[in-house]
């Protein structure tokens, strides 16, 4: 039976139905219309509900009519006859196309068939505060009663989930920045502030050992699918990664790449901006779900270990010499931040670690000796990656994505050289790269061989001075 077909039998029901209930609002005695109005309920055999745009007090706009049209868009409109079109900057697909107002579809789940109607009504306002017309607007579901349970329980779940599973897949991934602690007084202030993330780092284009990157990839995956896993053993959904290496090694391209493999916004956090243990705590009230949350080069952000109160013990002797005016304005630099590394962690691991869940926390740094042990402990950061110079088989994802060939006969001679050499893989990408038009694949190769032997010969000439001042030495 057609779409129009079920619509015009549902009217003639319907129709029939109206006709019996005004002969007996005629006929019926009023101390029988209690009685008339069950018959006619039993009468008629489907249940509407209906989700209104905005909800509450505050007019605010209803979470359940929003993923409920985004579940419509994305799995019935196909069906509509009429529909409409609007911009959606932070999505994919910024053309969003959804029921047009007062269409109507159908649904389709578990094999039960229901109805769906937007509407939408203009009405005048009388209220000073208000313009003098009023749009209205809403999602009516309709469907027989002997699925009552059905809908409103597996089915709705269904919509709602379904709804917030597309918005995340169409929605633009943001790269935010905490506003310094002294900017969040004021009007329309906030304490972040945003740009779209178009980072296109991905694992396939990732220039490290293919074990290794598959490792990180199946912890991910079990991470995103764990949170009736980390709700069973009681612990916070979120995850720790303190990646280390020397500079040039990938650690801001390995954070784009989880960036977009998780499909998560990115929180760059600069300590330096944050004035006191609180405002790191309201940071981080701030930030989303399905997020990842830096703190780059880390050991050098604050001194956040015990050295401080040292150092400030020797600064204070120090400035007693110095000149006043200097003084004053070095005190009023040390009043910048006050974050102490007691309260780091408890950003990272502390209750308040625990507001929104399924959130990836992030630490980088050149120098992991230099961090304090508590910092760094399995349970804030839960899996250490080192990011270390570039081997054979990183270089040759490099080649693929820089010169777009997977062998040549040179390879086996930069493969000698990378065992006997410490090049990063900014380094070797840098070489890689074609500077010209007249360069092609083997003259990038030829140029990257010539600065590995220069880097292994400048090696060797160190290592031989070294020895040579020890001989001095003895």
């Amino acid at each position: 039976m057609g779409f129009g077909a079920i619509f015009s039998k549902l009217g003639s029901i319907i129709g029939s139905i109206i006709f019996i209930y005004t002969i007996l609002e005629q006929w019926f005695p009023s101390h029988l219309r209690k009685y008339r109005d069950i018959f006619l309920s039993l009468m008629y055999p489907f249940i509407q509900i209906t989700f209104h745009e905005f909800s509450g007090a505050y007019l605010k706009r209803s979470d359940a009519y929003t993923m409920i049209q985004i579940y419509l868009s994305g799995n019935t409109s196909q069906k509509a006859k009429r529909l409409k079109a609007e911009v959606n900057k932070d999505s994919h697909t910024p053309l969003v196309l959804s029921m047009d107002d007062n269409e109507e579809i159908t649904d389709e789940f578990q094999g039960v068939k229901l109805w769906w109607v937007s509407k939408h009504t203009i009405m005048k306002s009388h209220s000073f505060f208000y313009p003098p017309t009023d749009e209205k607007r809403s999602l009516t579901l309709t469907f027989h009663k002997r699925y009552r349970d059905l809908v409103i329980g597996p089915y709705m779940k269904h919509i709602l989930n379904e709804g917030k599973a597309i918005r995340v897949r169409n929605r633009q991934l943001k790269l935010y920045t905490n506003n310094p602690s002294s900017d969040w007084n004021g009007y329309k202030s906030r304490k972040w502030s945003h740009i779209v993330f178009e980072h296109p780092a991905t694992f396939e284009t990732l220039a490290m050992d293919p074990k290794k990157k598959k490792e990180i990839v199946n912890d991910l995956e079990k991470f995103k699918a764990g949170k009736e896993y980390y709700a069973k053993i009681g612990k916070a959904w979120k995850r720790g990664y303190l990646l280390y290496g020397p500079p040039g090694t990938g650690k801001s391209t390995m954070i784009a790449a989880i960036a977009n493999f998780m499909n998560y916004d990115v929180y760059d956090l600069e300590l330096t901006a944050v004035k006191a243990n609180t405002d790191l705590k309201k940071l981080l009230i701030e930030s989303s779900s399905k997020s990842i949350i830096v703190i780059e080069d880390i050991d050098c952000s604050l001194d956040l270990t015990g050295q401080r109160n040292k150092k400030k013990k020797e600064k204070g002797e120090k400035d007693k010499a110095e000149d006043p005016i200097k003084k004053a304005e070095k005190e009023e630099e040390d009043k910048d931040s006050k974050v102490t590394l007691s309260g780091l962690l408890n950003f990272t691991d502390g209750i308040w670690s625990a507001c929104g869940g399924e959130r990836i926390i992030i630490f980088t740094t050149n120098f992991v000796d230099k961090l304090d042990p508590a910092l760094i402990r399995r349970g804030r950061m839960d899996k250490h990656i080192e990011l270390s110079y570039c081997g054979y088989e990183a270089f040759k994802v490099l080649a693929k994505n820089y010169l777009d060939i997977e062998s040549h006969s040179l390879f086996h001679i930069i493969e000698k050289l990378l065992g006997e050499t410490n090049m990063t893989p900014a380094d070797v990408a840098e070489n890689l790269m074609p500077k010209s038009n007249d360069e092609d694949s083997e003259s990038c190769l030829q140029v990257l061989i010539k600065s590995l032997e220069e880097a292994r010969k400048k090696a060797e000439d160190e290592e031989m001075q070294l020895k040579a001042e020890k001989m001095e030495n003895l």
